[in-house]
């Protein structure tokens, strides 16, 4: 599972997030980016030896300094079961139009005649400019 995915299903939820230095964040996820720099609203942030604390309506962490983050489990198995889903359709599909053996275009192929019919447009127009003394970097079709 991708870091960057399950922060993103994330968002509106509570989470809660130890930095390097011990210091602990919990509240709700609004906004994460690709470095792993979160916002969270209506945060308690407690110091590293849990003696002092603080509530916060909202703040800003900078990815580097995360050392982890922890969610609910419940968001953990929907996650898993939407990627395995979506991973169950790619597979569905992936090698069904590869019909005709290895790699090459089979007439069993849906839009065979399609590519038949555009293949041809190109060697009539290469042909074309050709013909006026014009080299293009398609001309060897």
């Amino acid at each position: 599972m991708l870091p960057l995915s399950l922060l993103n299903a994330a968002q509106n939820k509570p989470m809660l997030v130890e930095l390097k230095n011990g210091e602990t964040f919990n509240g709700h996820l609004v906004n994460c980016d690709n470095f792993m720099n979160i916002t969270l609203r209506e945060v308690y942030q407690t110091t590293a030896d849990g003696e002092r604390f603080w509530k916060l309506k909202e703040c800003y962490i900078r990815g580097s300094t995360i050392k982890y983050l922890r969610v609910p489990d419940t968001l953990l198995d929907a996650v898993k079961d939407e990627q395995n889903r979506a991973r169950d359709i790619g597979r569905g599909t992936r090698g069904a139009h590869n019909v005709g053996g290895r790699g090459g275009a089979s007439s069993q192929h849906p839009n065979f005649t399609t590519l038949r019919a555009l293949l041809s447009t190109y060697r009539t127009r290469t042909t074309t400019t050709r013909a006026r003394g014009t080299w293009r970097a398609y001309a060897w079709w």
